[in-house]
């Protein structure tokens, strides 16, 4: 008798009655919720037994097959909510979301998100009596009647200040999976074309969701606002800055253009001459001519001007997406243009920063702008104007006509009227705590891989 081939045995047993009770576990979700067939399905089963529990990495689940047979011996519905807990986190993007932030409490943040979401549905096969701890949890973090996002989730318990123990009683309440693999290199190199994925199908969900609204029930209703707010966040403002990038040549060898394999046989078959010399300058899109507008009205916070402000600074030091020299125009305006500044580097753009005060605090009109721009224009005051950015709460008058060049309304809150904003104008939403972790998100993401496939705190509309 072996006793590592009966081991291997019973762990190969293990592992297909785990994997029947997760089919089990699908067809169960299904039935109750029609709309999470395709999400449900679009990972993959693994076993492994170095996981503690479940796993996944946008494709594959992974899943230690004797805790999963503890859980069904325990209760079917823990199995049912540990699975739709895992495709939560890749509907919602948190495998995507690098969070800039200490990990435990971002993901104790991610955890608390999605098992909200899903007490909050009416369907018996996840259905379970929350106790104590969970339902003052819930109260608390409900207080102010937001969407319970990580950000959300993460501002209110960094601001709570709890003691350690206090996190880890609420970490052993909401864990479910391991997320070590959302911070694998593997993860972060397919990160693109997964986020994708993901992101078509929260959007097909949603749509289903209001669709069937009426045999969805309530608690689907919140789930697709759940979804849609997350999706809004998926979008950096580093990223969207560069819609407003322009090609030019500047200084300096270009690798891509170069072919080092005519250079080097030059080199060796006619007397050090080369039959190829590499180019001397090469076209780079970077941001050059553009305009900020910032809404000094009285319903504008100065506080988030400046973080915004702040954000603006911090890209606009990167040299890998601004020319040396720049001319940005940053104006303050409420009903009237209250301050036109200059900026012509990073430099000045830090004393600005350092002596930056508000200017105005009356109320909102958006035409004094354009008319301002477009008169600057006419004067030729401009090189090659790209884009305009106004900085605003979204209530004020907007311009009849469409400019001549792109505009991008940057919204403070979410409760703006969409049939207010033009048609031609793009839109960005961000909400106060996506201002003050951006700079965070991005700064985590360059120490990670450097994939631009992540997009952190906002939402792009058009």
């Amino acid at each position: 008798m072996n006793p590592a081939g009966e081991q291997q045995k019973m762990e190969l047993k293990e592992a297909e009655a785990a994997a029947d009770i997760f089919r089990s576990a699908r067809k169960e979700l299904c039935l109750d919720m029609r709309y999470l067939e395709v999400p449900l399905h679009s990972l993959g089963l693994m076993p492994d037994p170095k996981i503690r529990g479940l796993a996944a990495d946008g494709s594959t689940l992974y899943y230690h097959s004797g805790w999963i047979l503890d859980q069904f011996l325990r209760d079917p519905v823990l199995v049912n909510r540990s699975l739709l807990h895992v495709v939560f986190h890749c509907l919602f993007c948190h495998l995507f979301l690098p969070a800039g932030e200490p990990e435990k409490r971002w993901d104790l943040a991610c955890d608390l998100a999605v098992e909200y979401a899903m007490d909050q549905l009416p369907a018996r096969s996840v259905r379970i009596r929350p106790g104590v701890l969970r339902r003052e949890t819930y109260r608390k973090l409900n207080s102010g009647g937001e969407v319970l996002t990580p950000a959300m989730v993460f501002r209110q318990l960094s601001e709570a200040a709890l003691s350690p123990e206090a996190e880890e009683r609420l970490a052993a309440e909401f864990r479910v999976d391991d997320h070590r693999l959302w911070r694998e290199p593997k993860v972060m190199r397919q990160r693109q074309q997964n986020h994708r994925q993901w992101q078509d199908m929260a959007q097909t969900m949603e749509t289903e969701i209001e669709l069937f609204s009426r045999e969805a029930g309530e608690g689907s209703k919140g789930l697709a606002e759940q979804l849609r707010v997350e999706q809004r966040q998926k979008y950096s403002y580093r990223q969207f800055l560069k819609k407003f990038a322009v090609l030019r040549e500047e200084m300096g060898v270009d690798p891509d253009s170069f072919d080092y394999i005519f250079y080097c046989y030059g080199l060796e078959h006619y007397g050090n001459m080369p039959l190829i010399e590499p180019q001397e300058t090469r076209e780079r899109a970077r941001v050059e001519d553009f305009v900020i507008a910032l809404d000094t009205s009285l319903s504008c916070s100065g506080e988030l001007i400046r973080r915004f402000l702040e954000e603006t600074y911090s890209i606009l030091n990167d040299q890998e997406n601004f020319f040396r020299k720049i001319h940005l125009h940053i104006l303050q305006c409420d009903e009237e243009i209250q301050q036109d500044t200059v900026i012509r580097s990073p430099q000045e753009m830090r004393e600005y920063m350092e002596h930056f005060t508000v200017r105005g605090q009356g109320g909102t009109d958006f035409r004094p702008v354009f008319g301002y721009v477009n008169e600057l224009l006419r004067k030729k005051n401009f090189t090659r104007l790209k884009g305009l950015i106004y900085f605003t709460d979204g209530r004020g008058i907007y311009p009849a006509r469409r400019p001549l060049y792109e505009t991008a309304f940057v919204f403070l809150e979410e409760d703006y009227q969409d049939i207010d904003v033009p048609p031609w104008a793009l839109k960005l939403i961000l909400g106060p705590e996506d201002i003050m972790r951006e700079e965070r998100v991005h700064e985590h993401q360059e120490s990670q891989t450097g994939d631009q496939g992540y997009s952190g705190g906002v939402s792009s509309e058009k």
